[in-house]
C-alpha cells in the first residue's frame, strides 16, 4: 500500500521488480490511486483502487477498502507508506487474519542527518531499499534492485530523427524549497534550447503552465507538454528523451523508472535522504554545499533567508554545462 505522494509511489516499482523476479508467481496487488497505475506497467501486478479522496477518505472507508481486499484473498500486507490512513487499513488486515508489516520512515536519522548537514553527514539508506525491507518483513528473501533497463516505448509525439537531441526540463515541484526561481529557468531555457533540437517542458497546471505556454511562444523548439499528453504518454515521452533536468520531484523518478538519465538539481532537500531516483547517478547531481541545507525533508520548509540560496546557487550556466557534457558521452 502507498497512496502518495506521486514521486514515492514511482520508486516503489523498483522494490517490486527485484520482488517479482525472486517470486515469479506470486500474486501482488498494489492498493494505490488509479492516476499511479501507469508505474507499474510491465510488473505484472493486479491493483486495489485506493480512492482516499471519496470511498475510502474515512476511517469508514479504510474498512470498505480492508473488505475489498479480504475479498480478493489478500492474506498479507506491505504497508510502505507509513500513516495513519495505510497504518489503519494494514491492522483492519490484521483483524482479517493477514500477516502485516510496515516501513520504518527513519524519521530520528532524518533529523539527524538536517543536524549535521548534507556535506558531512552518512547518507540514509535509500527509499527504495526500505521499501524492499517491508516485504523481507513478511518473510520473502531477495537481492536488492538493479537499475531500470531502457526499453523501447513508443513516442507519443511521433517518430524522432534519430540525429535529433530531445532533451526534458522539469524545473516545478510542489514546494517551494524545491523548485527553481522562475529567473533561473527562463535563462536556463534560453541556454538549453540552443544545445537540443527539442526541449521540452514538464509542468502542472496554472502558474507552471503558463510558464512553460510562454517558453513554447517564445523558442520555437520548445514543446509545453501540459495538457498535451497524460501520465503514462509521459513516461513514454521520457523514455525518448536524451535527457531530463529535474528538480527532486517526480520527473526524476519517471526518468528512473525508464532508464533516461537525469541531471537533477537540489535545493532545500538533499539525495543523502534517500530520494534520488533509483539508478540516477549521483556525479549527475547538482548542489551546493551551504551550511543552512538541507533544512526539511521534503522541501517544504521556508527559507529561513527568504532567497533560497540553495537553488540560486545552482546556476543555469551549471545545468547546460552538464546536459551538454551528457548529450556528448550518450552521442559518442
Amino acid at each position: 500500500m502507498r497512496t502518495s505522494a506521486m514521486g514515492d509511489v514511482a520508486m516503489l516499482p523498483h522494490a517490486l521488480r527485484a520482488l517479482r523476479r525472486a517470486y515469479p508467481d506470486l500474486r501482488i496487488t498494489v492498493a494505490t490511486p488509479k492516476l499511479f497505475h501507469p508505474f507499474f506497467e510491465g510488473l505484472g501486478v493486479d491493483f486495489l483502487e485506493a480512492d482516499t479522496k471519496g470511498r475510502h477518505h474515512s476511517l469508514w472507508g479504510m474498512l470498505r477498502l480492508a473488505c475489498e481486499a479480504h475479498r480478493l484473498g489478500i492474506d498479507a500486507v506491505a504497508d510502505v507508506h507509513g500513516v495513519m490512513r495505510s497504518a489503519t487499513f494494514r491492522n483492519l488486515m490484521r483483524l482479517h487474519g493477514a500477516r502485516i508489516a510496515h516501513i520504518d520512515k527513519e524519521h530520528a536519522q532524518k533529523r539527524r542527518f538536517i543536524r549535521q548537514g548534507g556535506a558531512t553527514a552518512a547518507p540514509l539508506r535509500h527509499t527504495v531499499l526500505r521499501y524492499c525491507d517491508v516485504f523481507r518483513r513478511l518473510g520473502f528473501v531477495f537481492d536488492d534492485p538493479a537499475p531500470a533497463l531502457h526499453a523501447e516505448r513508443p513516442n507519443p509525439l511521433g517518430p524522432r530523427p534519430t540525429e535529433e537531441r530531445w532533451v526534458g526540463f522539469a524545473p516545478f515541484s510542489a514546494q517551494q524549497g524545491k523548485t527553481y526561481p522562475e529567473d533561473l529557468s527562463r535563462e536556463a531555457v534560453r541556454l538549453l534550447s540552443p544545445r537540443c533540437e527539442r526541449l521540452f517542458i514538464h509542468s502542472g497546471g496554472k502558474a507552471e503552465a503558463a510558464f512553460a505556454a510562454e517558453m513554447e511562444r517564445t523558442y520555437p523548439n520548445v514543446t509545453a507538454l501540459y495538457g498535451k499528453i497524460g501520465l503514462a504518454e509521459e513516461m513514454d515521452l521520457i523514455a525518448n528523451l536524451d535527457c531530463v533536468v529535474s528538480m527532486d520531484s517526480l520527473v526524476m523518478h519517471l526518468a528512473s523508472l525508464v532508464a533516461t538519465p537525469v541531471v537533477s538539481v537540489w535545493g532545500a532537500t538533499h539525495p543523502g535522504l534517500g530520494f534520488l531516483g533509483w539508478g540516477c547517478d549521483p556525479t549527475d547531481v547538482l548542489q551546493a554545499d551551504l551550511p543552512c541545507r538541507p533544512c526539511s525533508v521534503f522541501g517544504a520548509k521556508l527559507c529561513r533567508y527568504g532567497d533560497y540560496r540553495c537553488l540560486r546557487a545552482v546556476t543555469p550556466q551549471m545545468i547546460a554545462d552538464k546536459v551538454e557534457a551528457m548529450l556528448a558521452i550518450r552521442n559518442s
